[in-house]
């Protein structure tokens, strides 16, 4: 079999599942504006895997060895964006049925991955370490794509509910302002620790 399916599905649910940029800005909109206004913004972030997916199961991967200054500006990148999205997060107040403001939708989710770093090392590790070397790159990169896509479809929902459960108990209270900065310190924590965690 040119793809070991079982092992890529627990690799892809403990990546998924565990806490990162993506998933901090999915709880913290939840928290924001409901699972049900987040929704938009939750399927671009699922859609903008996909992105990332073909493109390196296609032979990006080689060219990005071969500048590796590719991945450092993402990085970066990366950054800069779920910082913005952070301090949006910061300076939200609760009203009785709405956030202030529009909610982020699904075109600012679907640009969330391709500039997320633990994205594309997930995703080149789900390459490397479960395809079989000389395997069809269409099946394979298929295969992927489809194991990683019904993981977010099951996993981003649920950070997103989080947030509005989170959010359903502090609304109005003097609370609400220290969970927000909290959630987007948290937000910002988790990007540092993805850039330079292994610096650490």
């Amino acid at each position: 079999m040119s793809v070991e399916f079982i092992p890529l599905i627990f690799f892809s649910l403990a990546q998924i599942g565990t806490p990162g940029p993506a998933n901090m800005a999915l709880l913290a909109t939840g928290a924001g504006y409901g699972l049900r206004r987040t929704l938009p913004f939750v399927a671009g972030v699922v859609v903008g895997k996909q992105l990332i997916i073909w493109p390196l199961g296609f032979g990006l991967m080689q060219l990005a060895q071969s500048w590796p200054g590719v991945f450092l500006a993402m990085k970066y990148l990366s950054a800069v964006y779920i910082i913005y999205l952070a301090w949006r997060v910061a300076n939200m107040r609760l009203k009785p049925d709405q956030a202030n403001g529009t909610p982020p939708g699904f075109v600012a989710g679907l640009i969330v991955h391709p500039l997320n770093p633990k994205a594309w090392g997930m995703i080149t590790a789900a390459f490397t370490n479960f395809v079989t070397p000389g395997s069809d790159i269409f099946t394979a990169t298929l295969s992927v794509a489809l194991v990683l896509i019904v993981c977010q479809t099951i996993l981003h929902p649920l950070w997103a509910g989080a947030g509005q459960l989170i959010a359903s108990t502090i609304q109005g209270t003097r609370a609400e302002r220290f969970v927000f900065l909290a959630l987007a310190l948290l937000t910002v924590i988790t990007v540092f620790y993805v850039l330079f965690g292994d610096a650490i």
